[in-house]
């Protein structure tokens, strides 16, 4: 119980205004590069199978998913298909527009509209997406519709700590490390401690103005190479 002589002194925190945020949806966001599409088991799970299994390096990507690896093209799809069909995780297929092919997926989980925090996760780039400008863009995409469409004032990204790639991607994304949860959870057999990122929608201006600058065009050179990195445009 709060005294008579405290009350009034305790801060409380800033005042929220607004609100709940909305519920993400199925929909497409488009890109030049990339379209984030609702994952469609009969259009999306044979090709996505195809650029995810076959070798070691295939195989390695899904070393910090919760899944492994399937065993054939008929259990992915059994999977995918129950997964497309859950609201959280919201399940979306990274779709190259140039060739039309899938070449990643990505989740919307997490999502609190009441305190308007969301995560994207379960995140799977095949080596057709790795380092890409598309893979860019599709974060880019997932983020705008995150803050501007759905209202939400936290983006979350959550990574097993060992994973050094994807806090790497984490950091370059403009999300601000906060820390490790320890023995968070047990993945496969073993333990995992998570590292916790966050991207604030007081933040997401600065970012958004680093995306675009970062994804234009003329950024690149003919050769494709980068002029200004995305970390050296967002603390200029």
């Amino acid at each position: 119980m709060t005294s008579e002589a405290g009350a009034g002194t305790q801060s409380l925190g800033t005042p929220v205004e607004g609100g709940p945020a909305r519920r993400p949806a199925r929909t497409v966001l488009e890109g030049r590069l990339i379209d984030v599409r609702p994952f469609d088991v009969d259009l999306h799970a044979a090709d996505l199978f195809a650029r995810s299994h076959g070798s070691a390096e295939l195989e390695a990507l899904w070393d910090y998913l919760p899944v492994p690896p399937f065993a054939d093209a008929e259990s992915f799809a059994r999977h995918y298909g129950d997964a497309a069909r859950k609201d959280d995780p919201l399940l979306f297929t990274l779709v190259d527009k140039a060739s039309g092919h899938p070449v990643g997926h990505a989740a919307y989980m997490r999502i609190d509209p009441g305190h308007r925090t969301i995560e994207v996760g379960n995140i799977l780039f095949t080596p057709a997406l790795q380092r890409s400008v598309a893979a860019t863009e599709a974060m880019y995409l997932m983020a705008r519709h995150v803050f501007e469409d759905l209202g939400f004032r936290r983006y979350e990204w959550k990574c097993n700590a060992l994973n050094g790639p994807s806090r790497r991607a984490a950091e370059r994304l403009g999300f601000t490390f906060e820390g490790i949860f320890r023995q968070h959870m047990i993945v496969k057999g073993h333990n995992r401690d998570t590292a916790w990122f966050s991207l604030l929608d007081s933040e997401w201006p600065r970012a958004k103005a680093a995306f675009e600058a970062w994804l234009a065009p003329e950024n690149f050179s003919q050769d494709g190479t980068q002029k200004r990195r995305l970390e050296q445009i967002r603390n200029s």
